[in-house]
């Protein structure tokens, strides 16, 4: 559609140095044409050129010393994208990686992924290029709280909520939380979620978008009349996405045969999650000790994806493109059936467009992973409240958040007459949709 084409190409020519974000940008405009066809009049309002630009972009140093007493400066980054639906909600990362493209692709998917969850929230992403493995607790604490001192001038309860990302966790979220605190000299507690349970978090939270995955996939199974009790598993990753996603499909009878970290994966037909949990969440450490602590199982360096590994299901759950088109057709030769990212953006266009061709099963991450962002969400609800729901609680109200996220997704199918299942692009007609009406009601085109 030659809207969405030059939309697109003078985004290329102002954002050249920015491939993550020019990657989701395309992913996600070329599969929503419907929507510009059916209304014309958005072209007049400028509707995609308001979406594609961030509302507002922050950029700062972060300087801190380590224990040896030696000062460094990191970068600072909030992207606050777009706040028709709500405050802006997004997670802070904390990675080497981080830079404005990562944060400007994370935030645009964002905004949809939100949308979906029908909770009122906006669009929003945020971090650092500080990289916290390797670093002592008094390091990541001064580190925090120099971040802190200067986001807390943008953020609040109904401004910008952030959460936490790859590299900010429980710790992170409590230095990050407690320097806030302090600044402002009050108990806020919505102005951050994923914080401990003791002062304000949710129950829940930690296990939210790995269990919230496995529910959209059980969704999308039932719907195409397969059962799913019996079938392998690719998980890659061992962060809390993973290791949860893994926990809650073992429940319903899927068989995980492999797991991978940053520098290699296990693969053991009996995956034993206690062992892993152990090696990532105590003792922050490598799969490469899980066989030696499991008794059984293998290690090996590399991607998990180059081992032609034998499973119906893959969940990728590490981080954007590790998943090529290489890999997806090596993924699609070993059996595979269905697709659910549990992660933003592991598969490049290239491998989702290869799945869609092949007819798998495929489940976008701003569909597949909003489980953890809407019970974010739910925790402000909570804060607000100042009231605490049973783990129970929030996990029905995260089950019934993905069967509503799936039914908006093949409920766009039917309305838009996709010719063939495709929730990439259900959800992002879904999500988009309802932003664009938003800004529609409140003036903004």
């Amino acid at each position: 559609m030659k809207y969405i084409e030059r939309v697109l190409e003078e985004i290329k020519q102002k954002d050249k140095d920015q491939p993550e974000f020019n990657q989701a940008l395309e992913e996600v405009l070329k599969s929503v044409e419907v929507i510009f066809k059916k209304h014309p009049e958005y072209e007049k309002m400028a509707i995609l050129e308001r979406l594609v630009e961030p509302e507002r972009i922050i950029q700062f140093k972060v300087p801190w010393t380590d224990d040896k007493g030696v000062a460094h400066v990191n970068r600072g980054f909030r992207v606050q994208y777009n706040s028709a639906l709500g405050p802006y909600k997004g997670g802070l990362r904390f990675h080497p990686t981080v830079n404005l493209s990562v944060l400007k692709f994370l935030g645009f998917e964002q905004i949809f992924k939100n949308s979906l969850t029908t909770l009122p929230i906006g669009g929003g992403k945020g971090g650092s290029d500080f990289d916290p493995k390797g670093k002592s607790d008094s390091e990541v604490m001064r580190f925090c709280q120099s971040f802190m001192t200067e986001l807390y001038r943008h953020i609040g309860p109904d401004v910008d909520v952030p959460a936490g990302d790859m590299g900010v966790g429980g710790r992170e979220i409590g230095y990050l939380y407690g320097q806030y605190r302090r600044i402002r000299g009050i108990s806020e507690r919505g102005v951050l979620t994923g914080k401990g349970i003791g002062y304000g978090g949710s129950l829940a939270r930690k296990e939210a978008t790995g269990y919230g995955l496995v529910y959209f996939l059980l969704e999308m199974l039932k719907a195409n009349n397969i059962e799913p009790a019996g079938l392998n598993a690719i998980v890659s990753g061992s962060g809390n996405v993973a290791i949860y996603a893994v926990e809650k499909a073992m429940q319903h009878g899927i068989h995980v045969i492999a797991m991978s970290d940053s520098r290699g994966y296990i693969v053991d037909e009996k995956i034993d999650l206690k062992a892993v949990k152990k090696i990532k969440e105590e003792l922050r450490g490598s799969l490469k000790d899980y066989p030696k602590l499991a008794k059984h199982g293998q290690y090996f360096e590399g991607s998990v994806y180059d081992a032609k590994l034998k499973a119906e299901i893959v969940l990728p759950c590490a981080t954007q493109n590790e998943i090529d088109i290489k890999r997806a057709k090596a993924i699609v030769a070993n059996g595979c059936i269905a697709v659910a990212e549990g992660a933003n953006m592991p598969d490049n266009n290239d491998a989702i467009a290869y799945y869609l061709e092949k007819g798998i099963l495929f489940a976008p991450g701003k569909a597949a992973n909003a489980g953890g962002v809407a019970t974010s969400a739910l925790e402000m609800s909570q804060n607000s409240m100042r009231y605490s729901w049973t783990f129970e609680e929030v996990d029905e109200k995260l089950q019934d958040i993905m069967k509503q996220i799936h039914e908006q997704c093949t409920d766009a199918m039917k309305k838009y007459r996709l010719d063939k299942i495709n929730y990439v692009a259900a959800a992002n007609i879904a999500g988009m949709q309802k932003v664009i009406d938003a800004m529609i009601a409140q003036g903004d085109y």
